[in-house]
């Protein structure tokens, strides 16, 4: 039997094993419906909590970001908690960074949380408040997604860790759907997130209309990928203006997409000529650590964006036989006339990955955070730390081997100064 044939058929022996090691706990959560709860979902919503009115800008002194949800609220008790259900009305909100907050439950009693500060707001002056800081800064604002087995507390944190990362004084605003925040639910998350197909796009279609949005930096990560770019083709297809480039800076993080559709779809939707040469440009994070994205190729058959993993075992091969890491990543875009600038950009973490998943090194690797900010901040050509590979479109992150072993935790800021 050829040599690169066994391989091959071993690695996929491995695989199966693998997978049916799991099987019995991805059977368990893929059959079991998430439960509908002991409230009607009436009750939680109830309270003119969920119906606030406006309020002086005062009082959102301590809450700087700004968020669109598609949770259900828990609107019984102050503060208000998002749940891990599904809403049928997108609501506004305003929140802070995470602080240690005494709550008060259903039954009376009190505790002390750790809580991301929250105030759902009224929907006329979210938008009036959103308008007035964003003409602040140039018309400029940060759009993040959050991906699977997220909280809105977990999600928001990174949100707020983005903006002190990266720097910016423009508004984050942070998009929460219904993820269940929990490992096992993976299937009820993909099913969540197609739900809020339509909430989402026409949520990013109003923002990328409004006189005022200049530029927008959407930032998704994991299933979020999948909310976003469907909505970004369906805002380019329906845009009032020319070519919807106002969606300039699009990094996709971990992207949990199929790799081929990405591929086979981008260059006529989201990275036209036209787009590209107005400066829109796509940066992936991608790295061979990822767990999660191995698990969702194994549950999906086919690699997925964020993990270069080789489908073709004839090209894992010749990768191979050609001294190169056992590698493949997206294609880049053909197009009969080439821009004048580079649209995909594609950064390889592999060398540099952190935590026991591998799956948000731009937030916990500090090679990779700061080639984040960098990219962010529109300064990722000064970058030193990328390291050129066979493609052209593909770079990278390698540490320095005369160099001491960076700070994870305070180049990436994970707490608040």
């Amino acid at each position: 039997m050829d040599k690169s044939l066994a391989e091959w058929l071993t690695g996929q022996a491995r695989q199966l094993r693998f997978c049916l090691f799991l099987l019995p706990l991805l059977v368990s959560a893929c059959i079991s419906p998430v439960a509908y709860g002991p409230i009607p979902h009436s009750d939680y919503v109830a309270n003119d909590r969920c119906r606030p009115g406006a309020r002086p800008e005062e009082q959102f002194a301590d809450k700087p970001y700004f968020a669109v949800i598609s949770r259900l609220p828990d609107c019984r008790t102050e503060p208000v908690v998002l749940l891990s259900q599904r809403s049928d009305t997108v609501r506004y909100a305003r929140f802070g960074t995470p602080a240690d907050m005494e709550i008060t439950d259903a039954k009376g009693k009190v505790k002390t949380e750790e809580r991301v500060p929250l105030a759902l707001t009224n929907n006329q002056q979210w938008w009036d408040d959103l308008a007035a800081e964003t003409e602040k800064h140039d018309g400029r604002i940060l759009l993040y997604v959050h991906g699977y087995k997220e909280t809105f507390f977990t999600s928001a944190r990174d949100s707020a860790q983005i903006a002190r990362l990266s720097g910016l004084e423009i508004p984050i605003v942070h998009y929460s759907w219904p993820s269940q925040g929990e490992f096992l639910k993976y299937a009820a998350d993909e099913t969540n997130m197609y739900y809020n197909e339509r909430q989402f796009r026409s949520f990013l279609t109003r923002l990328a209309q409004q006189p005022w949005t200049k530029e927008i930096i959407l930032v998704a990560h994991s299933l979020g990928v999948r909310l976003a770019i469907p909505a970004i083709e369906f805002v380019d297809r329906n845009s009032s203006n020319a070519d919807s480039s106002n969606i300039s800076n699009i990094i996709l993080a971990s992207p949990d997409i199929d790799r081929q559709d990405f591929e086979r779809d981008i260059a006529e939707t989201v990275l036209t000529m036209r787009r590209v040469n107005n400066n829109r440009r796509i940066t992936v994070y991608v790295s061979a650590k990822d767990r999660a994205l191995g698990l969702s190729y194994n549950f999906h058959g086919y690699p997925r964006l964020g993990r270069p993993d080789c489908f073709n075992p004839f090209e894992a091969a010749s990768l191979r036989e050609q001294g190169y890491p056992e590698r493949c990543y997206a294609a880049k875009t053909t197009y009969d006339t080439e821009p004048e600038k580079s649209g995909l950009t594609i950064i390889d973490t592999t060398a540099v990955s952190r935590g026991q998943s591998g799956h948000s090194d731009y937030l916990r690797s500090a090679l990779a955070c700061s080639d984040f900010v960098a990219v962010v901040n529109g300064t990722e050509s000064k970058s030193s730390k990328r390291k050129a590979t066979r493609l052209l479109h593909v770079f990278e992150l390698v540490p320095d081997p005369d160099g001491a072993e960076p700070d994870d935790l305070a180049v990436c800021r994970r707490k608040p100064d």
